[in-house]
């Protein structure tokens, strides 16, 4: 495959991972491949390589037989697995941007607090989405590892599709405060108080989702007499 093709492969997973990410394409919208083909301007062995690709490598994406693509809507069990691998990543890339913290990068830290808050003022929800996964991928650029950082760019977006179909309330945002916990942290320097913060952070998350397995007892004596008074 030639540098042309994978670099426009590479654009259109771009596009679609970003719009998933930012909830502006939500959990089993269809992916019709002609629709893609005309919005996008593309080649549709393109379009139909970057959705086996967001479905093999990013699982952002589900491709059933005779039906065509969607975006993929994560079980629970998959839900918690995510969150359980983006809190080993993410202790790791705090550990290695304390190590190469510099004046640049922390200039990078306080920037993008400004960034993600300037979009909370505005009450820009995109945005909002978008500058809080911003903010994890600023520390994972920071610490220098791009396997990392890959993995985590991965994870940020199937978080993100996770809280689009389980999410409690409409509130989106990624707190400030904590994030601004975080930078005081790394900061410092305080790699035990940074990696607490961090698991604290990812905790807190999960706890504003709907991931309870147990099935809800229904009376069904009350649920048909429901049906039957509104008939």
């Amino acid at each position: 495959m030639s540098t042309r093709a994978q670099s426009e492969i590479q654009r259109i997973v771009e596009r679609l991972g970003s719009a998933i990410a930012e909830h502006r394409l939500p959990p089993g919208t269809r992916l019709v491949e002609a629709k893609l083909v005309e919005v996008l301007g593309a080649n549709r062995n393109h379009v139909r390589a970057a959705l086996q690709k967001l479905a093999s490598e990013y699982k952002v994406v589900s491709i059933i037989p005779n039906r065509g693509a969607c975006v993929a809507q994560p079980t629970v069990k998959e839900a918690r697995d995510v969150f359980s691998a983006r809190i080993v990543i993410e202790r790791a890339i705090v550990d290695q941007a304390i190590e190469n913290l510099n004046a640049k990068n922390r200039h990078r830290l306080l920037k993008q607090l400004e960034k993600e808050n300037d979009a909370i003022q505005r009450g820009e929800r995109q945005e909002m989405i978008r500058e809080s996964g911003n903010f994890h991928r600023v520390l994972a650029q920071i610490a220098g590892n791009d396997v990392l950082d890959e993995l985590l760019a991965g994870l940020i977006t199937r978080t993100s599709l996770i809280i689009a179909l389980y999410q409690e309330t409409p509130n989106v945002q990624c707190s400030i405060e904590e994030h601004q916990a975080l930078v005081d942290a790394v900061l410092a320097q305080d790699r035990a108080r940074a990696t607490q913060l961090m698991d604290a952070h990812m905790g807190n998350i999960q706890r504003y989702l709907l991931l309870d397995e147990r099935p809800k007892e229904v009376d069904l004596q009350a649920a048909l007499q429901e049906g039957e008074a509104l008939g």
